[in-house]
């Protein structure tokens, strides 16, 4: 396992390695403010919003549906870091690129370097291919898990040719298919490199769909984190190892593959779920 959950304790695992590059872009071109958009849950709001107070930059977070008091803990925590919050319905949300969704925001706050949802682009998955890059044990296939599929792009393009599979965290594919191909095609423009088409998406354990889990999966991350005192995020990287350990004992892989995990991080998760594990910290 990859054990990117250890990069730091705010700005952590994948979102750490997408906002890398994307950040010292905004500071070489002189930007003051980042603006991205998220979920009332979304780990990139909460890494953006700690990344950004690092780095002496202002953030604005355009967030999907109604503000809501209480906050969320990962919106708390976002304003606690200087973000400012702004609201959008779901209507909204899905036209959020349009040109005029755009020039409201620039004229509510100026000029700002714009980071799509989950820190998904080429710079994003530069900054995953160099995670990759630091792995030095032989493996024959890289597990990762998938939300916008940046990550996954970076571990294809990383990956030196040898199998991905990419799980699927989400309700139905989608189009993160094509989202893929579009993210490692605009790195490898950006690397002037090519990369092997050897990469899957499974979709069999969603567990009902982006944020949802079951007792089933919470009763795997609590005896996953009992023995190997690992302890896995809720959203994601839980749902992969659960479809890792499930396809090993139904011999989907060959005997003897070493198979790598990549474990993204984003336990700041485990707030929503506050009190339905008895250990995470």
């Amino acid at each position: 396992m990859k054990r990117d959950d250890l990069t730091h304790p705010d700005v952590q695992g994948n979102k750490w390695r997408k906002l890398k590059y994307n950040l010292e872009y905004a500071k070489a071109k002189n930007y003051t403010s980042i603006l991205t958009f998220g979920g009332p849950m979304s780990n990139h709001i909460y890494s953006t919003a700690a990344a950004g107070k690092l780095f002496g930059l202002k953030t604005i977070g355009v967030i999907r549906g109604y503000a809501h008091l209480p906050l969320t803990p990962t919106l708390a925590f976002a304003k606690a870091q200087g973000m400012e919050l702004h609201f959008l319905s779901k209507g909204e949300y899905e036209n959020r690129f349009s040109e005029s969704s755009i020039e409201q925001l620039m004229h509510a706050y100026g000029n700002f370097y714009a980071i799509p949802d989950g820190g998904s682009n080429a710079m994003a998955v530069k900054g995953v291919v160099e995670m990759m890059q630091e792995i030095d044990i032989d493996y024959d296939v890289c597990c990762v898990a998938m939300g916008t599929g940046g990550t996954t792009a970076g571990c294809i393009a990383g990956s030196n040719g040898k199998a991905v599979i990419g799980f699927s965290s989400l309700k139905g594919e989608g189009n993160l298919s094509i989202e893929v191909e579009r993210l490692v095609h605009e790195y490898s423009i950006l690397a002037e490199t090519t990369y092997a088409n050897n990469w899957t998406i499974n979709k069999d354990y969603h567990f009902g769909g982006y944020g949802k889990t079951t007792v089933e999966l919470l009763a795997f991350v609590q005896q996953f984190e009992t023995e190997h005192n690992i302890l896995l995020d809720p959203v994601y990287t839980s749902k992969m190892m659960f479809g890792l350990f499930d396809m090993i004992q139904n011999d989907y892989f060959a005997r003897g593959s070493k198979i790598l995990a990549i474990h993204t991080g984003g336990l700041q998760g485990w707030s929503k779920y506050e009190g339905t594990l008895s250990s995470p910290q």
